[in-house]
């Protein structure tokens, strides 16, 4: 009986030593690992031996992650107060890093996150957030990265989601855009007028330098003669008058 008990004591205790020695990692995982309490290198994935109480391992998801940036209040350049949200996408491309360099990542990337949005956004007037999104999105996301690389960090892509606006700056942009429109409407007639005028003027040139008027006169008189009800006068040409005379 004694025997039996040493037997099973020891592979109850080798069962024990291989859970905690014997780790299994997917191919988007890898460990962080350390002996004695010193950075031991970057395993995975698969099987991954540990020696128990000497070694131990931090798992590292490599997939991408995402932030859902909450509304953050911008000032901007042309002081209009706004409200925008945005989500970045990023991954973790250096482990070690992202352990050894800082205590949360994950936090760590989502505070930093907040506050670039905030700086970048706040550099520009209201027209550049309303148009010109994608130029600011590639703004903060190099910056994000730059700033993250020390925490083993990749900023992939930053989406800006929202801009809302008081309900008051919706009327006045409203407002500006029906007089940008009114001003477009007055230059267009403006500009029809002109080249009108211009071809009048071109057109009695013409007509008065190429002796055409007369032509003009008869054609207009011949027309004039056709309804019988009409009573014509005829002017006569200064030059036969002076003749007469």
């Amino acid at each position: 009986m004694g025997g039996t008990a040493f037997v099973g004591f020891i592979f109850v205790m080798a069962l024990i030593f291989l859970g905690y020695a014997v780790r299994i990692l997917k191919e988007y995982e890898r460990g962080v690992t350390y002996t004695l309490g010193r950075y031991a290198g970057v395993k995975g994935p698969g099987l991954i031996l540990l020696i128990p109480i000497v070694q131990t391992m931090t798992r590292i998801d490599l997939r991408v992650r995402t932030i859902d940036v909450p509304s953050q209040d911008i000032i901007t350049k042309d002081n209009i107060s706004v409200k925008v949200n945005a989500v970045i996408y990023y991954r973790v491309v250096a482990p070690e890093k992202s352990i050894n360099n800082v205590a949360d990542f994950m936090r760590a990337t989502s505070e930093l996150s907040q506050t670039t949005l905030r700086e970048v956004l706040g550099k520009h007037e209201l027209d550049d957030l309303l148009t010109a999104r994608d130029k600011l999105s590639a703004d903060i996301r190099e910056l994000l990265d730059g700033q993250t690389d020390q925490w083993g960090i990749k900023v992939q892509n930053v989406a800006l989601k929202h801009i809302d606006l008081a309900e008051s700056m919706i009327r006045a942009i409203g407002r500006q855009a029906e007089a940008e429109r009114e001003r477009r409407a007055k230059i267009i007639s403006a500009e029809g007028e002109l080249q009108a005028a211009d071809k009048l003027v071109e057109a009695a040139t013409k007509l008065g330098s190429s002796g055409a008027m007369q032509l003009r006169y008869l054609s207009a008189f011949q027309d004039i003669a056709n309804d019988r009800s009409s009573t014509i006068i005829l002017p006569l040409p200064m030059e036969f008058l002076k003749r007469i005379t």
